[in-house]
């Protein structure tokens, strides 16, 4: 079976690159954009450092700014709402994997209206065109949405997340761009630091991954374990080092898929509204520990990318838990919690159902089931 990889068309990198969007908008044509983005974005001024530019080169734009932490079905419907009364003909997205998830939905339903029904695009949707000319735009260092081709929805009533998997879903343009990174405060930019992480550690373990993706993978790796501390504590370089980061891991997991980390993560943001990022980092070294007999000789590489030496001197065994030590490290660093108090005995049956159905299982490396799922919960109740 022939192995595929998927990125944007174009994407820029470094120091004030969010510059570059006018020209880019000219040259694409856009004559008014819907800017997608959330509402602490704007109370703080940072989504304005895009918009101040548009103003700039006269280029009309709607702010849509409805976006919710877990975007929500009802956040995609507005927001389609929302580009159709802008009369718009494309979308800026500027935001962490909220604002560009909720983005992504709208600009595919705006070009495939026979997915209105947000549900409907659960999964691998056959849409048969691509979404709405978008310029993603992210202001966290971790989702990496700005390159892949999943978004993830929160469906209320059901108290479920579910994925979406569609190529025409990517962004034709990245901008990444530290200085919109500057403003995360510290617990924001550890968790979405640990959720890139899993990203990568996830892609690199994946039933699918491939000698490319492990290329992406291992670096995100090796980036993450040298920058993360010093960007939780607001250094520039290594703001910059995050933010090649995380997107150089969307460019492997997008492309391959994840693992029940996720899964996981997904169910607690469902049932419990916990970060995705602050799930993520709890459950990685648990199913680390889970996965490790099914993953050959990679924990010794994910070892070395974290910092470990010696490694080649190590038996399977040890490197296989220094791997897994030095992740609980890094996490620890950074202040993220081990335990999740909100999750009780009589969710599991609840949760586990949920996880297994996920989207992301099965990537993973290890066949998994409902009763085990019960107990990986269960390494996190307090």
């Amino acid at each position: 079976m022939a192995n595929r990889i998927i990125l944007n068309n174009t994407s820029y990198h470094g120091k004030g690159a969010i510059a570059e969007i006018p020209a880019i908008a000219k040259t694409k044509g856009f004559t008014k954009a819907l800017i997608v983005t959330d509402p602490d974005l704007i109370k703080f001024n940072v989504a304005q450092k895009v918009t101040a530019l548009l103003d700039e080169c006269g280029l009309p734009y709607d702010v849509f700014s409805e976006v919710k932490a877990n975007p929500t079905i009802e956040n995609v419907q507005a927001g389609v709402d929302a580009f159709k009364a802008a009369k718009a003909d494309s979308i800026i997205a500027i935001g962490g994997g909220s604002a560009m998830d909720t983005a992504k939905a709208i600009g595919v339903i705006i070009t495939n209206p026979e997915f209105a029904d947000v549900r409907s695009l659960e999964g691998v949707a056959p849409t048969k065109n691509h979404a709405v000319p978008t310029i993603a735009v992210p202001t966290t260092a971790g989702t990496a949405a700005e390159v892949t081709i999943n978004y993830v929805i929160t469906d209320v009533q059901k108290e479920r997340k579910f994925v979406c998997v569609d190529e025409h879903d990517i962004p034709e343009i990245a901008v990444v761009d530290p200085d919109m990174m500057s403003s995360m405060p510290k617990g924001l930019t550890a968790s979405t630091g640990m959720d890139a992480l899993t990203h990568a550690i996830e892609g690199y373990t994946t039933a699918a991954a491939w000698e490319m993706t492990d290329m992406f993978h291992l670096e995100a790796i090796r980036l993450i374990a040298k920058h993360l501390r010093g960007a939780v504590e607001n250094k520039p370089e290594d703001r910059e080092g995050m933010a090649l980061a995380q997107y150089i891991a969307g460019m492997g997991f997008s492309n391959v898929g994840l693992g029940i980390a996720h899964s996981i993560a997904h169910t607690l943001g469902a049932h419990y509204d916990t970060p995705h990022g602050v799930a993520c980092a709890m459950m990685l070294p648990i199913v680390m520990e889970y996965n490790q007999d099914y993953t050959g000789e990679k924990f010794r590489e994910i070892a070395r990318a974290m910092g470990v030496e010696g490694v080649d001197g190590m038996s399977q065994a040890e490197y296989r838990k220094a791997a897994i030590d030095a992740v609980k490290q890094l996490s620890k660093d950074v202040g993220i919690p081990e335990k999740n108090e909100k999750v009780k005995a009589e969710d599991l049956e609840v949760l586990a159902a949920d996880a297994y159905a996920d989207a992301c299982r099965p990537g993973n490396p290890r066949e998994t089931n409902v009763e085990d799922l019960k107990e990986l919960y269960k390494k996190i109740m307090a």
